[in-house]
């Protein structure tokens, strides 16, 4: 039996990334899409606990399906493991390919990341992918040589219980002395997490009808810009950043100093 791969995004089910990431894995295995109607970015983790869910299906051929939802993407994991699967389990779950940049402190407010870290807290292998692009027409196919071997080495290997992967690509032609060489990134590197902030985060507008409105904008600032080992420094030089993510949010290093303050 050929492997099966669940996917989802908070682009909505018809954004091109997602669609281009059907077409990378479906030699690797059979599909399952369920992805919200329409953009869920910034969801995260978020459910819908007070709004009725429905689900439509958009597609279906041999090896393939693909449903909406009306909820956010952790509703569409939640659905599709318990309404279409009929029991069985995938061997994978993918969140992505997401129009813009989820490295960094983007993690926490990803939806993308959302399907992801629900399917690892499933203990299902989970990966996210997303690319610094956040054009609706963003040119996906020098990502395909990285996401297939993710994926593969994924089926094959499996993850730590707990562990799933943020993988972000630049964009092309924008990274500090980035050349392509034949349409491939400078290389792969495994990350940590760079600690960055985001700034100037609201706008505010005036209406015509005398009230004030607000835009939720800002500016994210690298907060370690010379440390090399991180997420953010891989993707401002041209590199592919994988950054495994623990779903045990546990600080383990100030475990001891509160236990001997605070604990009995």
């Amino acid at each position: 039996m050929r492997p099966l791969i669940l996917i989802s995004n908070d682009d909505g089910y018809q954004a091109k990334g997602i669609n281009e990431l059907v077409k990378m894995l479906r030699p690797l295995a059979d599909i399952l899409v369920c992805a919200p109607d329409a953009a869920r970015s910034g969801f995260s983790c978020a459910f819908s606990a007070t709004t009725p869910l429905r689900l439509t299906l958009h597609h279906q051929e041999e090896g393939l399906q693909i449903w909406s939802s009306n909820g956010t993407p952790v509703d569409c994991v939640k659905l599709a493991l318990s309404q279409l699967l009929d029991g069985r389990r995938p061997d994978m779950v993918v969140g992505g390919i997401n129009h813009g940049d989820n490295a960094s402190v983007n993690a926490h407010y990803s939806g993308t990341m959302g399907v992801v870290l629900e399917g690892c807290m499933k203990y299902i292998p989970s990966v996210a992918f997303s690319l610094c692009d956040h054009h609706e027409d963003a040119d996906f196919e020098p990502l395909r040589p990285y996401v297939e071997k993710v994926s593969k080495y994924v089926l094959e290997h499996g993850l730590p219980k707990g562990v799933c992967l943020n993988v972000n690509f630049p964009k092309q032609g924008e990274a500090e002395g980035f050349r392509t060489v034949h349409g491939a990134y400078r290389g792969v590197r495994v990350c940590r997490m760079a600690y960055g902030s985001w700034n100037n985060e609201i706008t505010t507008c005036h209406h015509p009808r005398g009230y004030d409105y607000y835009w939720m904008v800002g500016h994210y600032s690298d907060n370690e810009p010379e440390a090399q080992e991180t997420d953010s420094w891989a993707l401002d030089h041209g590199y592919v950043a994988i950054t495994p993510t623990h779903i045990d949010i546990t600080a383990y290093e100030a475990f001891e100093l509160l236990r001997s303050s605070l604990g009995e």
